[in-house]
C-alpha cells in the first residue's frame, strides 16, 4: 500500500480526532455537569399522582421511587406492593391480568417469566423537563385532556 496514503490517513484521523474530542468537551450534557457515576440532582424523583396514559395499551409509569428496589431472578420487590396477594394491604395498584399469561394466550397461576421484569416497561415518573422537543398528541379516543 502507499505509504503517503497511509501516512494522510492517520494525519486525517488525527486532525479529526481532535476535532471530536474538542466537541464532546464543549457539548452541554443533557443530566447537568458532573461525570456520569456521580449522582445527579437534575431529575427529582417523587410520589405523585399517576400521569395520565396517552395510547392505549401503554404500561402505566411508576409514581413514586424505585431506587434500591431490587428486580432479579430471585427478588422482585415491586410484588410485595402490587402483587394480587398484597395489594388491597399495601393500598397499591393490583398487576394486571395480562401479566399471568403465556405467548400463547395460556393462564398461569403466577407472573409470567416476560412480564416480571416491570422496568421494562413502567418507568418511573420525574418531575423533569422534556430532553427534546416532542408533539406528540394523545389518541383522542381515551383522552380526557
Amino acid at each position: 500500500m502507499n505509504k503517503s496514503l497511509v501516512l494522510g490517513g492517520v494525519l486525517l484521523l488525527g486532525l479529526l480526532g481532535g476535532t471530536l474530542v474538542r466537541a464532546a468537551d464543549s457539548a452541554e450534557k443533557l443530566r447537568g455537569d458532573g461525570d456520569i457515576w456521580t449522582s445527579s440532582d437534575v431529575v427529582q424523583w417523587q410520589d405523585r399522582d399517576p400521569i395520565p396514559r396517552d395510547y392505549v395499551q401503554q404500561p402505566p409509569m411508576v409514581p413514586h421511587t424505585i431506587e434500591g428496589y431490587t428486580v432479579n431472578i430471585k427478588v422482585n420487590k415491586c410484588l410485595t406492593c402490587h402483587s394480587w396477594a398484597n395489594y388491597k394491604e399495601k393500598n397499591a395498584t393490583k398487576i394486571s391480568q395480562t401479566h399471568f399469561s403465556d405467548r400463547e394466550g395460556n393462564a398461569l397461576a403466577n407472573v409470567s417469566a416476560r412480564r416480571y421484569w416491570c422496568t421494562q416497561c413502567h418507568a418511573p415518573q420525574a418531575n423533569a423537563a422534556p430532553l427534546v422537543e416532542n408533539q406528540f398528541q394523545p389518541l383522542p379516543a381515551i383522552s380526557n385532556r
